[in-house]
């Protein structure tokens, strides 16, 4: 299997809810269906007009087939809307999700690499939030995100934030000054 990424696009939303049913376990619940996530009011606010100012997605796509096989995406949060108050204004949360039969076989990984290489000339950092038992986890330490605080989550599980500082912040102190 050989992948392809390219940009997330406004057309892209319906992707993007198909990856976010993955990526917030609501595939978990009984009667789920991609339908009944996007009637979850939390939800929203990670896909629902893809294309605002900061927004940054990609992609990943089977080459023979054209098909999308997985995304990753940031989108920032301020005030009330972000999961985690430890972090700044203008750090964005990632969400990332891949189609459960490609899972294992690298395109998380690509995906992070393409995503967080482009996220690098906007972002200081990126901000996640995971599933303490999700084997995703191992993915992002090897990225160099660090567990900055931990909450019990919704269906009783514990629920980690994560952070990657993505390029370092001149300061005068860094500058001997």
């Amino acid at each position: 299997m050989v992948c392809r990424f390219r940009p997330v696009f406004a057309i892209d939303e319906s992707f993007l809810w198909e990856m976010l049913f993955y990526a917030a376990h609501v595939d978990e619940e009984p009667g789920a269906s991609v339908e009944k996530a996007q009637q979850n009011p939390f939800l929203h606010k990670y896909v629902t007009q893809w294309g605002k100012p900061g927004d940054l997605g990609v992609i990943a796509y089977e080459v023979r087939t054209l098909e999308p096989v997985g995304a990753a995406w940031l989108r920032v949060f301020v005030g009330a809307d972000k999961n985690c108050t430890a972090i700044d204004d203008g750090t964005p949360e990632l969400a990332i999700a891949v189609i459960p039969s490609y899972t294992g076989k690298g395109v998380g990984a690509q995906l992070l690499t393409h995503l967080l290489n482009a996220a690098a000339t906007s972002y200081p950092a990126v901000y996640l939030n995971v599933r303490a038992t999700n084997p995703a986890k191992r993915l992002y330490e090897r990225f160099g995100f660090t567990v900055i605080g931990e909450l019990t989550n919704r269906v009783g599980g514990t629920s980690l934030h994560m952070v990657k500082p993505l390029r370092m912040q001149i300061t005068d102190s860094v500058l001997g000054k």
